[in-house]
Parts: C-alpha cells; structure tokens; sequence
C-alpha cells in the first residue's frame, strides 16, 4: 500500500467519523427501550432510531412518544408519550385521561391507570409524561420526573429497527383531533 493510499483511507474514516457524529449530534440517535413501561407500543430490549431534528423547528405534540433525560439524573434516558403540553389541563379519573376537561381515547395503552390522579396545569416549557403500560411506568404523575422540562426532551422515537419482526413506524396518535 502506497502512502497515498493510506492517505485517502485515513482521509476517508475521518470524513465518516465526522458525518457520523454530525449524524448523532443533531439529527438522529438509537435508543434502546430499557423495561415495560411503554407497553403495548414499545418493548423491552427493542432498539429505535430517535429524530433529534424535528424538535429544532417545532415543539413536541400530544401522542409523540419522546426520549428525554430523567429530570432526578440527566445521565438516564427515559421515553414515555406526551399527554399534555404548556398550558394543558390534566387529571385521571377512574382510568380515564382528561386533557382539558375531555376524555381521550387511548388505544394504545397495555390498561387503564388503577390510580386517579389530581388535575394539574401543565407549566409553560415543560410537558406532562404518561406510559403506555400505566400501571408500570415512573412518569410525570411521580415526583421524581415530574413536568419535563422542554430542554431535557433528546427527541421523538420515529423508527424501530430491531428486532426485525417488530421493523416499523412508531405510531403517534393525533391527541389533538380529539380535544377540538
């Protein structure tokens, strides 16, 4: 191998290991889903690609499932589905979710909360958080996470990409149709 081959190969790899950090910094970023919490949707072990562009140019949406730093340690990830955003009402009474005074249609959770919860407001910059297997997911209705700050939302989960026989879109329901 003459010096100029390895020149362009060293030139090479350093291009790619900079595309890929730009790749990772600002536009997207694999997840792995740590325990039950998002169940049905999403499931333990499953790896997900998470779009850290969108949020760049819009804010995040009720029913898009984000991975955000957990408030008590930002050195942890956690992804959970936004219920309410800046602004926004929310309570849980008899396993029901009340954005805004109106019950929304949940098809995607595993079961219905067993426990109510007391209406809040949801504070301008920061968002309320709620997992799909209710029962078993430490989300905004819990101190320790509690509103999440807008600053600490990484981005929205787009894509699983394994296992292959769960290879797919991640779906975000339209809670927004349902409040008007």
């Amino acid at each position: 191998m003459s010096r100029s081959e390895l020149a362009e190969y060293v030139q090479a790899l350093v291009i790619a290991v900079g595309l890929a950090l730009v790749i990772i910094v600002f536009v997207a970023q694999a997840f792995v889903v740590q325990g039950s919490s998002m169940e049905p949707t999403l499931h333990d072990g499953e790896r997900l690609l998470v779009d850290k562009l969108t949020y760049r140019f819009r804010e995040p949406q009720r029913g898009e499932i984000v991975v955000f730093k957990y408030p008590a340690d930002p050195s942890h990830r956690y992804i959970k589905r936004i219920i309410g955003i800046p602004g926004d009402t929310i309570r849980i009474d008899n396993g029901i979710v009340y954005v805004n005074g109106i019950p929304i249609k949940e098809d995607y959770t595993l079961e219905p909360a067993l426990a109510d919860f007391e209406e809040v407001v949801v504070p301008a910059g920061r968002y309320f958080v709620l997992g799909d297997n209710r029962n078993n997911s430490e989300d905004s209705r819990y101190p320790d996470v509690g509103f999440v700050p807008r600053n600490l939302i990484v981005g929205r989960a787009v894509f699983v990409f394994w296992p292959l026989g769960r290879l797919g879109l991640v779906r975000a329901p339209s809670l927004a149709a349902q409040l008007h």
